[in-house]
This record gives structure tokens, C-alpha cells and sequence, in this order.
């Protein structure tokens, strides 16, 4: 009804009511609505009557209910615990919208959004600047040359990447590029970029990229073999088993998830290599189910550390 009205044209309640095949009734009710929204409605009466917007009008007013309303607060809390590069523009946007409520609106938006809070993790100021240099070098097609520090490094090296696209993943954020230097697409922890500048090269992202794919596909291609597959059964308090369901590789092959117990698919060199020592981290907090080998894997890998601390007392 309001674009309608915006076309200039004197409109009556029947003219309106017939046009979207609704009732007078109904037509009464949606200018009363409008006028509450801040629409200058104007009703007529007289031989030239009718229903029309004064020209001072210019912009459609956004409709939302209480609850959509705090939907946007409560993301913008998320976006701001997850570190999300545009945040005060973010809130400019939001206060935009809460400018436009009336003063109930308002009120009744402090009440519902004072029950959710997102406690953020301690992040490098550094860490926003860098994510908006780099997703303008996603935007433009830009190459950039950093200096990366990798985890337990002793010094940091200097690579040239193409960045296609950047990926929140268990509170940290990630940027996907082609680097140069080893010639394959490959994952930079953002927050151990210690300089970034851009230089003058371009580059073309591959069609249809999804960094969330990428990640994936990436856990895939971790896997030692492709079969003999086994489960996995685990049992444990649903804390732990919370950990190691989320866990950056396990949670690709989760197969079932009870309160006490969880299930996992995975092919035998993968879990030979990689779970005995993982699981053994959380010690006597869950049991090992099934298959037996991985339990006598377990055994083994804890026998050696005994062996290994006895030889140290004697």
C-alpha cells in the first residue's frame, strides 16, 4: 500500500482495497500502522477526497517487530566478539534502526536485549586493520606481500599471497590465499601476520571459492588413507566429549552424538597416527569404547611414557 501511495496519485480506501484485494477495513488499519511508523498519511474527505502522502515524504520506513529488532543487536554483539573488521559501522547501522522506533520500541528493545551477552577472546588490536586491508585485497584482486610468523617460530618470513577469502573457524580468523612461494592455496592465521602491504600485482580469484569449503575439503585431504574405515566409539562427561567433537579435524567425522557417548568414522592409518596421543590428553575423563586396536594404541603410546620417565628416576 505504501508504494502505492508513493506514486503521488489521490487514492480512496475502496480504489486501495480493490488494488491488493483486501478489505476497506484492512486499508484503515494498514494507514494506521503507516502513521505510526512516521509515514504523513493524509485522509481526505469530500466529493476530492481521498488517501495520499504529503511530498515531503522520501524515505520507506523499515518494519520490524520487537523481536527482529533484537535479533540485529544480539548479531552485532556477536559480530563484535568475533572480531568482525566493520563493527562501528555495524553499530552506526543499527542506530540508524533504532532511531526510527518510537519510544515503546525502544524501551521494549532495552528490556529483550539486556539478556545476551558474547564474551569476546583477547585478540591484537592489529587484527582489525589487518582484516580490512585483506578484504580489500580479496575485493580487488590484489596481491599483498606479508611477514608471517608460523606457530613456535623462531623468526618470521616474508611471502607474497593472493588472498581469495578470509574464514572465522573456532574464534580465530583465517585468510585462504595462493602463496607464491610454495605455489598452493594455504591458510594464514591473520593474527601472526606481523606486516602487511599491498604491491602492484593482481591476480584473478578461481571461480565459485568458498573459504569454508576450502577448509573442509582441506580436513579431507588430512586423512592418512582412503579406508578400511572403523568406528569410533567414545565414551565420556558431555564436556569432553564437546571438546573433541569440535575439534578442527574429529568434527568431520562425527557420525553420532549422545549425551555420553559419541561415534566417529575414520580410516585406520588416519587414527593410528593421529588419535592415540590426541585422546590421551584427556586422560582418565573418557574411555575408549571400540575398535581394540585403538585402545592397545593407547596402552602402547602411555606404556612409553611411563618407560620414559622411570629410565629418568633411576
Amino acid at each position: 500500500m505504501l508504494w502505492i501511495l508513493r506514486t503521488g496519485r489521490k487514492l480512496t480506501a475502496t480504489e486501495i482495497a480493490d488494488s491488493l484485494e483486501i478489505s476497506v477495513r484492512t486499508v484503515y488499519r494498514y494507514i494506521d500502522a503507516l502513521c505510526a511508523s512516521g509515514v504523513p498519511v493524509v485522509a481526505e474527505s469530500g466529493h476530492d477526497g481521498g488517501i495520499r502522502i504529503l511530498e515531503s515524504f522520501k524515505e520507506t520506513p523499515l518494519f520490524f517487530n520487537s523481536v527482529e529488532v533484537k535479533a540485529l543487536v544480539d548479531a552485532y554483539k556477536f559480530a563484535q566478539g568475533a572480531g568482525y573488521p566493520y563493527t562501528e559501522e555495524l553499530e552506526s547501522a543499527l542506530k540508524k534502526v533504532e532511531n526510527g522506533l518510537h519510544e515503546e520500541q525502544r524501551h521494549d528493545l532495552s528490556h529483550q536485549s539486556n539478556g545476551l551477552d558474547v564474551i569476546s577472546p583477547s585478540r591484537l588490536p592489529s587484527v582489525i586493520s589487518l582484516l580490512r586491508d585483506l578484504e580489500q585485497a580479496v575485493k580487488g584482486g590484489l596481491t599483498v606481500r606479508m611477514t608471517y610468523r608460523k606457530a613456535n617460530a623462531e623468526q618470521d618470513d616474508e611471502r607474497e599471497v593472493d588472498p581469495y577469502g578470509l574464514a572465522y573457524d573456532r574464534n580465530e580468523w583465517y585468510a585462504v590465499a595462493f602463496c607464491h612461494r610454495s605455489q598452493a592455496v594455504r591458510t594464514f592465521r591473520v593474527d601472526r601476520i606481523t606486516r602487511l602491504e599491498p604491491t602492484e600485482a593482481r591476480f584473478e580469484k578461481p571461480d565459485r571459492f568458498s573459504a569454508s569449503v576450502y577448509f573442509r575439503d582441506q580436513s579431507e585431504r588430512e586423512r592418512e588413507a582412503d579406508g578400511p574405515l572403523t568406528v569410533i566409539r567414545i565414551e565420556g562427561e558431555p564436556d569432553t566429549l564437546n571438546a573433541i567433537c569440535r575439534h578442527w579435524h574429529m568434527r568431520h567425522y562425527l557420525t553420532e552424538r549422545t549425551d555420553r557417548e559419541a561415534r566417529f568414522l575414520l580410516d585406520v592409518p588416519t587414527m593410528n597416527k593421529h588419535l592415540p596421543m590426541y585422546l590421551m590428553t584427556f586422560g582418565t575423563a573418557i574411555r575408549i569404547m571400540e575398535p581394540l586396536e585403538l585402545k592397545r594404541r593407547i596402552q602402547e603410546v602411555a606404556y612409553g611414557i611411563a618407560k620414559h620417565y622411570d629410565e629418568d628416576s633411576e
